[in-house]
C-alpha cells in the first residue's frame, strides 16, 4: 500500500504539468534579491553572479520545480530556441530550480540545447528570497515564474504560471520594452 508521501511523489509529474496559476510575491519595481549559485551552460559547470550578469544588461531569472519533467523541459526547449532573441536585446537568460548541479549539467545539454545556463538552488535559498516556491508541494521546489531584472537591479517584468506557454513571449516582450 501507498503511503501519501509516496502516492504525492507518484502524482508529481502529473501536477507538474498542469496549468495552475502560478503566484509572483515580486511585483514590477521591486528590488531583485542577489546572489550567486553553481551554475552549468553546454554542461559546463560555472558560478553565476547576478550583479556581474546585471553589469552586461538585463537578466530573465525564470525559476521552474523540476529538471526533466515535462513541462520544465517543454520551456527550456522554448528558452532555448529563443536564446538569440534574447542576445539581440542584450538580454542573459537563467534558469533555476533546486536540482542539483550534476542533474542541471545534464539539462543544459539536453532540455537546454548548449543555449542558455540553469542554475543549482539545492537549499532553496533563492527561490525563498524571490517567494518563488511551490505552494504546493511545501519545501524547495520552485514554482513556475518569470522575472526580468533591469540593470539598476530592480523587478521590470513578471510573468506566474505553470503552463511553460507565455514565459517566453512575456519575457522577450518586456525586455524589447526595456530595451527602448
Amino acid at each position: 500500500m501507498l503511503t501519501s508521501t509516496a502516492r504525492l511523489l507518484s502524482a508529481l509529474p502529473l501536477l507538474l504539468g498542469l496549468a495552475l496559476p502560478a503566484h509572483a510575491a515580486l511585483t514590477v519595481g521591486a528590488p531583485a534579491p542577489d546572489f550567486s549559485a553553481d551554475a552549468a551552460v553546454g554542461g559546463q559547470p560555472f558560478k553565476f553572479k547576478l550583479a556581474e550578469a546585471l553589469k552586461q544588461g538585463p537578466v530573465v531569472v525564470y525559476f521552474y520545480p523540476k529538471a526533466f519533467t515535462s513541462g520544465c523541459t517543454v520551456e527550456a526547449h522554448q528558452f532555448a530556441e529563443a536564446t538569440d532573441k534574447f542576445k539581440t536585446l542584450n538580454t542573459t537568460v537563467i534558469g533555476m530550480s533546486n536540482d542539483n548541479i550534476d542533474t542541471l549539467k545534464k539539462f543544459s545539454v539536453e532540455a537546454c540545447r548548449n543555449k542558455f545556463a540553469v542554475a543549482a538552488d539545492a537549499d532553496g535559498k533563492v527561490i525563498k528570497a524571490y517567494d518563488a516556491s511551490l505552494k504546493m508541494v511545501p519545501g524547495t521546489m520552485a514554482d513556475r515564474i518569470s522575472y526580468l531584472i533591469g540593470t539598476d537591479g530592480k523587478i521590470a517584468a513578471v510573468h506566474a504560471s505553470m503552463d511553460p506557454d507565455g514565459h517566453i513571449a512575456a519575457m522577450l516582450k518586456a525586455a524589447e520594452k526595456l530595451k527602448k
